[in-house]
């Protein structure tokens, strides 16, 4: 009995080790967990918020930061730099070569603007611009951005013809609903930006029509084709055709101020010889017939009888004197002596 009770006294400090040992590893436990939740990390492509008792008080980025620990303060992380898809009117299912896109034509059906059913796939990407507001001003951004996008895409597609919408036109079409959509995101305020909106895809719902435009789009390009080439000929030609017009222009220049010259030189000499006419009337009129007579009649011997004061007689008289010399005889009966003869 007392052996036993000697015994029992012995294994009391063993046991009080041993909860001392329980209560000093339970508390450096305790100080380690709560160590951990007074530090937190973000990452290079996030932004974390923190809020105390619930309510925002700070906005941190990359890097190792404190917090009050017991859940006082929390971290949400955000990823703000990181583009962000939504894809409207299909989805990309992985595979194991890759990924295979799923048309949903609840979304990518549509009616254009001169009433025809065409299917249109979107591609969007947009960013996380506030990240407090992306948490709190909306319960789903995301899905705020997708209805809006969807509904600005069936509001600029069904003002659209449907030429447009599947050939030339969808640079502008993803202009306007880009553009839309930057302004609502403006007015809702959910702390999103939209940065870029394309069509991937665009075609009739049957196969005979979407045949048809392409037979359309090969049309067009081939008088695109032919415009190019018909424009670089006309480049081609052009210069030429200027230059010689030019030239042309230059020449009849020329002979319009060289007319003019000779009016000017026509209008002096004439003004010179009326002013000598008006002096001496006689003799200028006589010099002037002669002038004339032996422009008219060039490289001809002519002898005027000028006995009178007049002119009496105009005769090519070299030809009768050669004829009758060589008869022997020479008829001068009509003539005067060679004192009252001019030979020109």
């Amino acid at each position: 009995m007392n052996k036993d009770f000697f015994d029992k006294t012995k294994k009391l400090p063993d046991i009080k080790r041993i909860l001392r040992w329980v209560i000093v590893v339970a508390a450096v436990v305790a100080v380690l967990a709560i160590i951990s939740t007074c530090w937190y990390t973000v990452d290079e492509k996030q932004r974390a918020v923190v809020t105390t008792f619930g309510r925002v008080t700070d906005t941190t980025d990359a890097g190792i930061h404190f917090k009050l620990p017991f859940g006082i303060q929390k971290v949400y992380p955000v990823d703000v730099n990181v583009y962000q898809k939504i894809e409207i009117g299909y989805t990309s299912e992985p595979t194991e070569n890759g990924s295979v896109d799923m048309t949903v034509e609840e979304e990518s059906r549509m009616i254009t603007g001169d009433y025809n059913i065409v299917n249109v796939d979107f591609f969007v990407q947009y960013k996380i611009s506030d990240p407090v507001k992306y948490l709190y001003n909306s319960e789903n951004a995301d899905l705020i951005l997708k209805n809006l996008v969807q509904s600005q895409i069936r509001s600029v597609v069904g003002s659209t013809d449907v030429d447009s919408v599947l050939t030339d036109g969808k640079t502008e079409i993803q202009m306007k609903i880009k553009d839309l959509v930057s302004s609502e995101l403006e007015e809702y305020d959910i702390g999103l930006i939209l940065t870029d909106i394309s069509i991937q895809d665009s075609e009739p719902p049957t196969e005979m029509v979407t045949a048809a435009f392409k037979a359309v789009e090969t049309a067009k390009q081939s008088a695109e084709r032919v415009i190019n080439e018909a424009q670089a000929y006309q480049n081609s030609k052009l210069p030429a055709a200027q230059a010689q017009a030019d030239a042309l222009l230059q020449n009849a220049e020329y002979l319009k101020q060289n007319r003019i010259n000779e009016a000017k030189e026509a209008v002096a000499m004439f003004n010179a010889m009326y002013a000598e006419y008006a002096n001496n009337p006689d003799i200028t009129r006589t010099r002037m017939y002669y002038e004339m007579i032996t422009e008219a009649l060039p490289g001809v011997t002519l002898y005027i009888d000028a006995s009178d004061g007049s002119v009496d007689k105009l005769l090519p008289l070299e030809s009768f004197v050669n004829n009758d010399a060589t008869k022997g005889t020479v008829d001068t009966s009509n003539t005067t002596t060679t004192e009252n003869k001019e030979e020109y």
